[in-house]
């Protein structure tokens, strides 16, 4: 089957373009390429992450079924790497469904994100 379309960027809303992506850039180890008031950008790779600031913006809430997405990073150790997210801005949820498979985790602005070895 051919491709109708190549996927190039998540967009992402936010109150902050400039901070999450920042966020994301380390967690990912991209670069930012771009970053106003207004959007930003990260990855030099076929799919990029792009942050789009919307005016009130409020993160989901967790846990909720009206949840809008989630990354899932594989990482070499756990624990250290969520140390290093909290560090880096994440927080870690109460509510962890995932027991010795993955961890949630949030972004500064709400977004979750599982972790796993």
């Amino acid at each position: 089957m051919s491709a109708i379309a190549t996927l190039s960027t998540v967009i992402i809303d936010c109150a902050d373009p400039k901070a999450l992506a920042a966020f994301y850039a380390k967690v990912t180890g991209w670069p930012v390429t771009s970053g106003d008031a207004d959007s930003a950008s990260l990855g030099e790779g076929p799919v990029g992450l792009g942050f789009q600031r919307v005016e009130g913006y409020k993160g989901p809430a967790w846990p909720d079924d009206a949840k809008h997405f989630h990354f899932d990073f594989s990482v070499p150790d756990v624990a250290a790497a969520v140390k290093e997210l909290v560090a880096a801005g994440a927080t870690v949820p109460e509510f962890q469904p995932g027991g010795e498979d993955w961890t949630v985790l949030a972004d500064p602005e709400g977004h979750l994100f599982c972790i796993s070895a």
